[in-house]
C-alpha cells in the first residue's frame, strides 16, 4: 500500500514537474525572443546614430572644403580683370593678340592651378585659352557672358563627359567702364574627388536636374539620381549597384544650387543587430538555464540525493561553459569598441592637423607682406628712440616727449597698416573720404628720409597750386608713396648713381590730382613695364625684395578709383604717375 501510494505520489510529482518545466520553458522562450528582438533593435539604433553622426561630419567637412575651393577661384576673375596686361589684350580689336592671350592664359592657369583659363570676346568668340578645354560649347559662353554684360560674376557648371567637368567663373574686362571682353576661370574638381575617394561612404553632388556632377564613385558620374537609386524594403534605404545603402544625408549649397549627398553602408547596421541579438540570446539562455537549475534542484531533492547531486554537477558545468562563452564574447566586443574609439580619436587628430596646416599657410602668406612694409617704420622708431636717449641725457625733455609722441604715432600707423595688408589679402575695399594730399606726402617722407640720407639720395617735393584734396584713405595712400619712393631709392643705390634724387611733383589734371614719383636711376625697360604690378614680380637681387610692394600699391589706388602708370623720367630713370580722383565741394562738405 505504501509502495503503491509512493508510486502514485512519485507519478504525480513527475507530472507536476513536467508541467512546471513546460511552463518555465515557454516563459524563457518568450523572454528570450523579446530580449533578442528589442536588444537587436536597440543595438541597430545605436549603430545607426553613430553612422549618421559620422556621415554628418563627413557632409559638413566636404561642404566646407568645396565652398573653400570655389571661393578661392570666385575671387580670381574680378582681380585679374583689373590688370593692365589683360586689358591690353582686348584694347585694340584690329590687332591679333591671340598668341599673347594664350601665353597669359597658360601663365594664369599654372599659377592658380585652374583647370582652364579662357579669354572671350563680348560676342562669345574665344580669343585664347590655356588648354583648349570647354571652349567648343558656344551656348555655355553665351550663358556666362549674359551675366558678365549685367556686371555680375558669371558662373556655370560645365561637363563634356565624365572626365571633363568643371565649374566656370567669368567676369568682364572693362576699359573706361565699357565692356571689352571677359575672362573665364574653370575650376578643376579632380582634387575634390580625390579627397572624397579617401572616404568609405559614397559622396556625390547633384545639380538642380538631379544629375550626379561630382562623386567618388566613377560609374555614377553624369548619371541621373533616379536611374542609380531605387527604394529598398523600408524608407530611407536605397539599393545602389546591388548594395543596400542607408541614411541619405543631404546639404543644400545655395550659392551653386547643388545638393551634396552622403550615403552610408547598411552592413554595419546588420552586424550590430546580429551582435545585439546574439548577446540577448546568450543572456536568455543563461536565464533559462538558471530557471531550469531551480526546477531540477527541487525535483532532485524530492527524488533522490544522487540524482540531485548529478543534476547539480551537470547544471553547474553547463553554467560554467555558457559563462565562459559569454565572457569571451564580451572581451571580443570590448576589444572592437576600443579599436573604434582609437580610430575616431585618430580622425579627430587628423582633422585638427589639417586646420592647423591651413592656418600656417595663411600666416606664411601674410608674414612676407608685413615684413616688407614694416621695415621702414621700425627703422624710424629706432632712430627716434636713439635720439630720445641722447636728448634725455642732455636734459632736453621737450624733444624727448616729441620723439616719444612720434614713436607712438608710428606704432598706431603700423597697426593700421597691418589691418590694411590683411584687408588686401582677403578682399580689396576701404573707406573713401576727402583728404589733403600734402600731409600724406609728409608722412611718407618722414618714413623714408632717414633711409634716403643713408643711401645718399635727395628727396624733393614740388606742389603746383593747391591745396589739393583727393578721395582716399590717408594711411593707405601714405603706404603707396612709401613703396614708390623706396623703390626709387633702391634703384639709385643698386645702380650706384651719383647725386641720386627722387622728386615728387603734385599737379591737377582735369578732375584728377596726379602725383609723379621720378628718380634718376637706371629706369625700367619697356618690356618689363607690363609685369611690374604683378604679385611677386621683382627686378631686385635675391633677398632684396619679394615683389609685392607695387602690387599692393596698385590695388590700393584702384580701390580709391585711381590708377598708377609707369614710364620714363626726363633724367632717364623711372616715373610712376599716381592718378587720384580730386575731391569736389560735396565730398568736402560730407566730412
Amino acid at each position: 500500500m505504501n509502495n503503491l501510494s509512493r508510486m502514485v505520489s512519485g507519478a504525480s510529482n513527475r507530472r507536476n514537474f513536467r508541467r512546471t518545466r513546460v511552463i518555465t520553458a515557454c516563459a524563457v522562450c518568450l523572454f528570450g525572443l523579446a530580449a533578442v528582438y528589442f536588444t537587436a533593435q536597440w543595438w541597430r539604433d545605436r549603430a545607426e546614430q553613430q553612422l549618421e553622426s559620422k556621415a554628418a561630419e563627413t557632409l559638413a567637412v566636404q561642404a566646407e572644403a568645396l565652398s573653400g575651393i570655389l571661393d578661392k577661384y570666385r575671387l580670381l576673375p574680378p582681380l585679374l580683370s583689373r590688370e593692365e596686361s589683360i586689358i591690353a589684350l582686348f584694347d585694340d580689336p584690329d590687332r591679333d593678340m591671340s598668341e599673347a592671350a594664350r601665353r597669359k592664359a597658360i601663365e594664369i592657369a599654372g599659377r592658380s592651378g585652374a583647370k582652364e583659363v579662357a579669354f572671350l570676346h563680348t560676342d562669345g568668340r574665344v580669343l585664347a585659352t590655356a588648354g583648349g578645354l570647354f571652349t567648343g560649347n558656344r551656348e555655355e559662353h553665351v550663358r556666362l557672358l549674359e551675366a558678365v554684360r549685367q556686371g555680375r560674376l558669371g558662373r556655370q557648371a560645365i561637363s563634356l563627359d565624365s572626365e571633363q567637368r568643371a565649374y566656370a567663373f567669368a567676369f568682364g574686362v572693362r576699359q573706361d567702364n565699357v565692356l571689352i571682353g571677359a575672362i573665364a576661370v574653370y575650376v578643376d574638381f579632380d582634387p575634390v574627388e580625390a579627397t572624397w575617394s579617401l572616404s568609405t561612404n559614397p559622396i556625390f553632388i547633384t545639380d538642380p536636374t538631379g544629375t550626379v556632377f561630382l562623386t567618388n564613385q566613377p560609374l555614377w558620374r553624369l548619371q541621373h539620381l533616379d536611374t542609380l537609386m531605387s527604394e529598398a524594403r523600408t524608407p530611407g534605404h536605397y539599393l545602389v549597384g546591388g548594395k543596400v545603402l542607408h541614411s541619405d544625408l543631404t546639404r543644400h549649397l545655395p550659392l551653386l544650387d547643388w545638393q551634396l549627398h552622403v550615403l552610408s553602408d547598411e552592413r554595419p547596421l546588420v552586424t550590430a543587430a546580429w551582435t545585439g541579438g546574439i548577446i540577448a540570446a546568450l543572456v536568455s539562455l543563461l536565464v533559462g538555464a538558471l530557471a531550469f537549475v531551480v526546477v531540477m534542484r527541487r525535483e532532485g531533492q524530492l527524488l533522490r540525493m544522487r540524482r540531485d547531486r548529478a543534476a547539480s554537477l551537470r547544471l553547474e558545468r553547463l553554467v560554467r561553459e555558457r559563462t565562459k562563452a559569454l565572457s569571451d564574447t564580451n572581451v571580443s566586443l570590448s576589444r572592437e569598441i576600443d579599436e573604434r574609439r582609437q580610430t575616431e580619436e585618430q580622425l579627430r587628430k587628423t582633422q585638427a592637423e589639417l586646420v592647423q596646416a591651413a592656418k600656417l599657410a595663411a600666416l606664411g602668406q601674410m608674414s612676407a607682406a608685413i615684413s616688407h612694409e614694416f621695415n621702414q617704420p621700425l627703422a624710424a622708431i629706432r632712430t627716434y628712440s636713439d635720439n630720445a636717449h641722447r636728448f634725455l641725457d642732455k636734459g632736453n625733455t621737450g624733444t624727448v616727449s616729441d620723439n616719444l609722441t612720434r614713436i607712438s604715432g608710428l606704432v598706431d600707423r603700423m597697426a593700421q597698416l597691418s589691418q590694411s595688408l590683411l584687408s588686401f589679402s582677403r578682399k580689396p575695399g576701404t573707406t573713401v573720404k576727402a583728404i589733403p594730399i600734402a600731409p600724406v606726402l609728409d608722412e611718407a617722407l618722414m618714413l623714408v628720409l632717414p633711409r634716403a640720407r643713408k643711401a645718399g639720395v635727395k628727396v624733393e617735393t614740388k606742389i603746383e597750386g593747391g591745396p589739393h584734396r583727393v578721395l582716399g584713405g590717408q594711411i593707405r595712400l601714405s603706404q603707396v608713396f612709401v613703396n614708390l619712393i623706396n623703390n626709387g631709392i633702391d634703384a639709385i643705390a643698386g645702380a650706384g648713381t651719383e647725386n641720386g634724387q627722387v622728386t615728387l611733383t603734385v599737379c591737377e589734371d582735369g578732375d584728377a590730382v596726379v602725383v609723379r614719383v621720378e628718380d634718376n636711376g637706371p629706369g625700367i625697360p619697356p618690356e618689363r613695364r607690363d609685369s611690374i604690378f604683378e604679385p611677386f614680380f621683382t627686378t631686385k637681387d635675391v633677398g632684396a625684395g619679394i615683389g609685392i610692394g607695387l602690387s599692393i600699391a596698385s590695388s590700393i589706388v584702384a580701390d580709391f578709383g585711381g590708377s598708377i602708370a609707369v614710364g620714363e623720367s626726363d633724367s632717364g630713370g623711372a616715373c610712376f604717375a599716381v592718378r587720384l580722383r580730386a575731391a569736389d565741394a560735396s565730398d568736402i562738405a560730407a566730412e
